[in-house]
């Protein structure tokens, strides 16, 4: 049960933390877990683990923790900021691909020892990164489109604005993680493992998305709660 722990484990620090970024940061601590959160998803997705069952690979839930950010966003600062937070991580993406591509091309010295290491890490890293960078932009961007798509519905339907925060947020993320899991398992793994393994990697998944969707369903009311506290002593200060 190590692995499973782990990451239980990972979900509950890396959602806390875009929390406490928020709470104590505002959007500009959002922006900073996204921009951490897409560079090393990039680097753990590398790594191939078996937990609840399945194989899987590292990485899903900072991926994860990515559509929490622009659900919290979209929630509680509006569209513009949810949009931003996805460019935040384009930007992110192309910088890092480009400086850690950089690192390959120097001739280490005789008393290296990391050279080889980092080679056959980022040696695979652009196929991910890009692949990562193409299906990043078109999810997450979806994502914030449908997000607020459901809100317009349920605020037309039932006349509230703030109800059914749990239907926009896991109506827009299920959905757009269909997207994102679907087209990042193709363009990352087709040729690289088996048809069952990439089945199996897209399923597993998909399956760690659910989990992760429904537990950012109060971690988007707890944002939304700091949300309005904030702005409660913006008000009592003027």
């Amino acid at each position: 049960m190590t692995n499973e722990l782990l990451l239980i484990g990972s979900v509950i620090f890396i959602f806390s933390s875009a929390l406490l970024a928020y709470k104590f940061f505002g959007r500009t601590g959002l922006y900073c877990v996204s921009a951490v959160a897409t560079i090393l998803a990039n680097v753990e997705v590398l790594i191939l683990v078996r937990a609840f069952g399945m194989e899987q690979t590292l990485g899903n839930v900072l991926f994860a923790v990515t559509f929490l950010i622009t659900d919290i966003l979209s929630e509680c600062e509006g569209k513009k900021y949810a949009n931003r937070a996805v460019f935040v991580g384009i930007f992110s993406s192309v910088f890092f691909l480009f400086l850690s591509q950089s690192w390959l091309l120097y001739t280490p010295s005789d008393a290296d020892w990391a050279m080889s290491s980092i080679s056959a890490i980022f040696s695979n890293t652009p196929r991910m990164l890009l692949s990562s960078l193409a299906v990043y932009s078109v999810s997450q961007i979806f994502d914030v489109w449908l997000y607020h798509k459901w809100w317009k519905f349920t605020e037309r339907r039932f006349g509230d604005k703030r109800r059914f925060l749990w239907l926009r947020n896991n109506g827009s993320t299920l959905v757009s993680q269909i997207l994102n899991t679907l087209l990042f398992t193709i363009l990352a793994f087709w040729g690289v493992y088996d048809v069952p393994t990439i089945v199996s990697i897209f399923a597993s998944s998909y399956v760690i998305y659910i989990f992760t969707s429904l537990l950012d369903t109060p971690a988007v009311y707890i944002a939304r709660k700091i949300s309005d506290g904030k702005k409660a002593a913006d008000c009592s200060a003027r």
